[in-house]
């Protein structure tokens, strides 16, 4: 930890920038499942498909971008390289998907993982006395089910 003059004790900063680390690896390797899916998506519905995920991607990477911030300026140091983001509990992404369908089942279940470990994170982090990274978990969160609303909307039409 780098020192800072943040009043939240070191064993707050260092319980918070734990749970801020674990989920900023799982954003990051959400948003490149995501721009994988951009790139790679076929069939029909595939611009509003194609345009959907580049959104998502965009989203997922400004919570990144808020979760490194937040880790740093409690004295953290933000990890995003790709042997931090392998071990991300979003699992590898396939890279032999292409039909829309599967690309969708295949991100709404990425995203809703990402989604239900960050709400945990907002109780986690109240009860280590950071608050302010609560409240990020709780905007990310809603995001997250907003996003994931969106995906699976698509998968709960008729066709």
């Amino acid at each position: 930890m780098h020192r800072t003059r943040n009043d939240l004790s070191a064993t707050t900063r260092s319980e918070t920038t734990a749970l801020l680390g674990e989920r900023l690896t799982d954003a990051v390797a959400l948003r490149l499942a995501v721009k994988q899916a951009h790139w790679n998506v076929k069939g029909p519905g595939f611009m509003e498909l194609h345009e959907l995920f580049d959104e998502i991607a965009g989203r997922i990477d400004g919570h990144a971008d808020e979760l490194a911030e937040r880790i740093t300026s409690l004295g953290g140091i933000a990890n995003g390289t790709a042997s931090a983001v392998a071990k991300s509990v979003i699992g590898q992404y396939p890279d032999k998907l292409f039909e829309g369908r599967a690309h969708l089942e295949a991100l709404a279940d990425r995203v809703a993982a990402l989604a239900k470990s960050t709400r945990a994170g907002i109780g986690a982090a109240a009860r280590a006395g950071d608050e302010v990274t609560a409240d990020l978990f709780n905007e990310i969160t809603g995001a997250l089910d907003k996003d994931l609303w969106l995906l699976e909307a698509h998968l709960q039409a008729d066709r």
